[in-house]
């Protein structure tokens, strides 16, 4: 029975230094007597020695390893990488699979997006936005919420790297500033550990990089003006705004 969790999800759920680790662990072929019974899986993952590590189909962040870090109930890379060999069955990754780096990126080239394309977008988005939950439980669930906020993040970070730079996507970027702003001063979300507020700055850097490549994009920044956010992040896009009505 396959796990109901794909490579995706592991990628933005593990912490890049971890996935890194259990990168090499899986294509080293360090995974070995692989076994799945009632949608769980078992293996021998061959480390610094060899662990007995299992990992559940449903979350893989459950299960046990027989390492110093698993013992403690900490996820670890053998657990990482036999999840990988779950969903991969054996298969080699590729590139793109492998790719760590959860940074907002720009593409720095000028286009819209067709109708069909916005729709897409925008539907990502939102999916991604419901990783970004409120916290109002007890405190040992504190963690598995700051880790679902980095996901949310991490996603996000994935969907909105590479896009087109227009006046367009500039109002769609804005909006996501602005549910983002509400999500932590409204809505409920602990962002003490500076998860969304680091993920804001890589979007307020992204949207000042899309007004050097079109002009028209400041034009997306005037909502932001004559309010304060909880972030302070308005300040540099207003900044801009304003001097674009000054020339």
């Amino acid at each position: 029975m396959p796990p109901t969790y794909d490579l995706n999800k592991i990628k933005f759920a593990t912490d890049e230094g971890t996935l890194k680790r259990a990168v090499g662990l899986y294509e080293g072929g360090k995974v070995t007597e692989i076994e799945e019974a009632l949608g769980d899986w078992t293996a021998v993952v061959i480390g610094t020695k060899p662990y007995r590590v299992s990992v559940s189909g449903r979350n893989y962040k459950h299960g046990y390893c027989t390492c110093y870090v698993g013992e403690k109930g900490t996820l670890c890379k053998h657990m990482v990488a036999l999840a990988i060999h779950a969903v991969m069955g054996g298969k080699p990754l590729g590139d793109e699979d492998k790719e760590l780096s959860h940074g907002v990126e720009c593409s720095g080239r000028r286009g819209v997006l067709n109708k069909e394309e916005l729709e897409v977008l925008k539907k990502s988005i939102t999916e991604s936005m419901r990783y970004i939950k409120p916290y109002r439980g007890p405190s040992r669930t504190w963690f598995a919420n700051q880790d679902s906020l980095r996901e949310g993040c991490n996603r996000l970070s994935a969907v909105i790297s590479g896009l087109p730079v227009s006046r367009q996507v500039a109002d769609v970027l804005v909006k996501l500033l602005l549910r983002l702003e509400r999500k932590v001063s409204r809505g409920g979300v602990d962002d003490s550990n500076g998860i969304v507020g680091s993920f804001v700055g890589e979007l307020v850097a992204l949207l000042e990089e899309f007004a050097r490549v079109d002009s028209l994009c400041i034009d997306a920044f005037e909502v932001l003006c004559g309010k304060k956010y909880c972030f302070g992040w308005e300040d540099s896009l207003v900044r801009i705004l304003d001097e674009k009505d000054i020339q």
